[in-house]
């Protein structure tokens, strides 16, 4: 589908099937992941925690209509990156700061004869407050939450999708074997962090994140620091690199120096738990059962510790996204899906991109063989 200076790679068929099903006339696109699957440009840099920020002045939304041309409510300091990057083209100006967003998401629906209509937001971006400007601006219309729906278009890829993340997916490998065999001893946390982060930049990500922690460091969550690695120390790391958009998102078990039996033995043993876990997801299994298996693995191969996500689905803006792996998740997984699968619980991460087939599984990021640990230093 063409819309503007690109072709519109979102799932539009499947947004216009679940729009009818939920009888709606428009979906307005508040959140970073649904902004930038309809609108197709990534916003970047320190603007872009505007848009998951649900009191934020400049907020930026799209108006979908389910017939008729879609709208981007932008204020200036988005609009010259949608005039450039984005395949929609028609905009309207918000002052932010001096007008609501919202207020001019009115405006576009009632241009559009919408005023009476059932409209789709998504009510876990919006404030309370925002939500009540927009539902006494609006009283003849039904405004629906669709966060659950949007979730349901963005977890089917499309070609194109799949192909952006396969791409991602070999630029953050190529990152990765970069950086790793140069760490040494004496290093610290946020040296090796900075040249992995630099050698995303270099290979032309929108931006690069992640985390990259000392085994010995008893803070896993805690930022890079000045921590310094020694031989014998397992890398944790957990990186992502944006590709016009979307995500290569993988982590590597690596160790500096010799690794000992007892590391080699234990890697071993999280591997086949892993790829084990990946072999679980096939259409019309939930979720939770991959989720049940990869715990019960971990109990069962005598390793302790919780294993609180044992994958996730990626898309556009955040890497985390529906369909989770946890427990009490019903959502059935579906053939189109791409999953990030990292059950863990300790150091020991491995994370690989699959897309999930008829037949099974199609491994995205091979490029960095997981067979055996990365020895550097």
């Amino acid at each position: 589908m063409t819309q503007g200076k690109r072709t519109i790679i979102a799932n539009i068929d499947r947004l216009n099937k679940l729009m009818d099903e939920n009888r709606l006339d428009a979906v307005v696109a508040r959140s970073g992941k649904n902004f930038t699957y309809l609108s197709g440009f990534a916003y970047p840099g320190t603007l872009a925690r505007h848009l998951d920020f649900p009191d934020s002045p400049r907020a930026v939304l799209v108006v979908w209509p389910r017939k008729g041309e879609p709208v981007m409510i932008l204020n200036s300091f988005a609009a010259p990156l949608a005039q450039r990057d984005s395949w929609l083209e028609k905009i309207e100006m918000c002052d932010d700061y001096g007008e609501s967003p919202y207020s001019k998401v009115v405006e576009v629906l009632k241009e559009k004869g919408l005023d009476n209509s059932r409209i789709g937001f998504e009510k876990s971006y919006l404030s309370a407050v925002h939500w009540d400007e927009v539902d006494a601006l609006l009283p003849k219309a039904e405004l629906i939450d669709c966060t659950s729906m949007m979730d349901q278009v963005r977890w089917i890829k499309t070609p194109s999708e799949v192909e952006l993340i396969r791409e991602g997916a070999r630029r953050l490998d190529e990152a990765y074997l970069e950086v790793f065999p140069t760490v040494k001893a004496g290093e610290t946390e946020r040296d090796v962090h900075s040249r992995l982060i630099a050698a995303c930049l270099d290979r032309e990500a929108n931006w690069a994140h992640g985390i990259l922690n000392s085994s010995r460091n008893t803070v896993m969550y805690g930022g890079e620091s000045g921590f310094q690695f020694e031989l014998g120390d397992i890398i944790r790391n957990d990186y992502v690199f944006w590709y016009q958009g979307y995500p290569g998102h993988q982590s590597r078990t690596v160790v500096l120096g010799n690794p000992s039996e007892k590391q080699k033995k234990t890697y071993e043993t999280i591997l086949g738990i892993y790829r084990g876990t990946i072999e679980q997801a096939k259409p019309g299994v939930k979720a939770s059962e991959i989720h049940r298996f990869a715990s019960d693995a971990f109990k069962n191969a005598g390793i302790k510790g919780r294993v609180a996500l044992a994958g996730h689905g990626v898309g556009t803006w955040w890497h985390q996204q529906q369909p989770y792996l946890v427990p009490n998740n019903d959502i059935i997984i579906e053939s189109g899906m791409v999953l990030a699968f990292e059950p863990h619980v300790d150091y020991y991460h491995i994370q690989d991109m699959f897309l999930i087939t008829d037949d099974g599984q199609e491994h995205l990021s091979p490029l960095f063989s997981t067979d055996e640990m990365l020895v550097v230093g």
